[in-house]
């Protein structure tokens, strides 16, 4: 009955184990799921890893599952491409605030308040610099 006990605790442990390593990510962040690119966790990289070390195939499928369903990955550090929703309006030189707020909210179609927003002015060389600028805005810390 002591080693029926033993077993049964022993393939508890074991099963667990299995199913913490195994994509782990996954389990432990199932917000992050469909991120598509991003900075690595650390932390979801070396449990993944560990998985590799005791157990090949469970931490090869960790690492296969937390890289297609995007868990691997820092939320907010992906710096997005799509610029499919980005539209430039030429406004003209030295809009005041109220202008500004004018024009989004014309652009929008709905009322936009910017004076609690934090809104800085930048000139840009050229539209080509546009996207690629506000990439590093989007991912700044």
């Amino acid at each position: 009955m002591v080693d029926f006990k033993r077993n049964t605790m022993k393939a508890a442990a074991m099963i667990l184990v299995t199913m913490h390593l195994s994509a782990c990510g996954t389990i432990l962040y199932p917000e992050r799921k469909g991120q598509t690119s991003g900075k690595i966790d650390a932390g979801v990289a070396a449990l993944n890893g560990i998985g590799l070390l005791f157990f090949l195939v469970p931490g090869v499928i960790a690492f296969a599952v937390d890289f297609s369903n995007g868990t691997i990955y820092l939320p907010n550090s992906a710096a997005t491409g799509d610029d499919s929703d980005l539209r430039v309006v030429q406004a003209g030189k030295n809009l005041t605030p109220d202008q500004l707020q004018a024009l989004i909210s014309a652009e929008l179609g709905q009322e936009v308040d910017l004076s609690e927003a934090q809104v800085r002015a930048e000139k840009a060389p050229d539209q080509a610099s546009i996207g690629p600028r506000l990439s590093e805005l989007r991912t700044a810390p």
